[in-house]
């Protein structure tokens, strides 16, 4: 899997941009928080990233920071929510706006964002609620003006990217944890616990 890549911004034509990586130009999807913030073109990028593999195309979406990652993923597990429509979520709100509408419960704020109606919206708030505490990006952590995760990925993240690396597919994976891992143990225990629930 392609977590990261770290090369010289070629174009930039939202959502889509081009990155040079020795010699290799990568096509990549991004939201709009990321494109206010990459640098002119000719220039040095990182984007950390997401490949989804499908029958007919391999994608690739970056993103400037975990945190926007860690929430484009959790927007995929979402019924009815795909990549399109989460890099919409995206770049129509912050991340801090966003987790602040789940928090708060605000759908009138989520249905602004095209693409969203408000069964789409009701959806988000019921599925979301919950996953954004097992993150690590619950409102009440973060720290006024800061966000979670650019830094360090949380242990829950780090758990479930080594999982995939032992050849658990991601959606098994955050089910093995879902049911087996605790919140506040480290990663090596939720490995551990993941893999002695799919022993049994």
């Amino acid at each position: 899997m392609i977590g990261r890549l770290t090369g010289v911004l070629l174009e930039k034509n939202p959502p889509s941009l081009l990155i040079d990586v020795q010699g290799v130009g990568y096509e990549v999807d991004a939201p709009m928080s990321t494109f206010y913030a990459l640098p002119p073109l000719g220039d040095t990028t990182a984007l950390f990233t997401h490949l989804v593999v499908r029958e007919d195309a391999q994608l690739l979406y970056g993103f400037g920071t975990r945190t926007e990652r860690v929430l484009f993923r959790a927007l995929l597990k979402v019924n009815g929510v795909g990549a399109k429509v989460a890099l919409a979520i995206l770049s129509g709100l912050s991340t801090d706006e966003f987790l602040s509408c789940i928090a708060t419960k605000d759908i009138n704020a989520l249905t602004r964002v095209p693409g969203i109606g408000k069964k789409t919206a009701e959806r988000l708030l019921i599925e979301l609620q919950d996953k954004v505490e097992t993150l690590g990006l619950g409102m009440g952590s973060l720290p006024s003006g800061s966000l979670p995760l650019d830094d360090e990925p949380s242990a829950r993240e780090q758990a479930e990217e080594a999982l995939v690396s032992l050849g658990y597919k991601p959606a098994e994976a955050t089910r093995l944890l879902d049911k087996h891992a605790e919140a506040g143990q480290s990663v090596e225990q939720m490995i551990r616990a993941a893999l002695r629930g799919a022993a049994r």
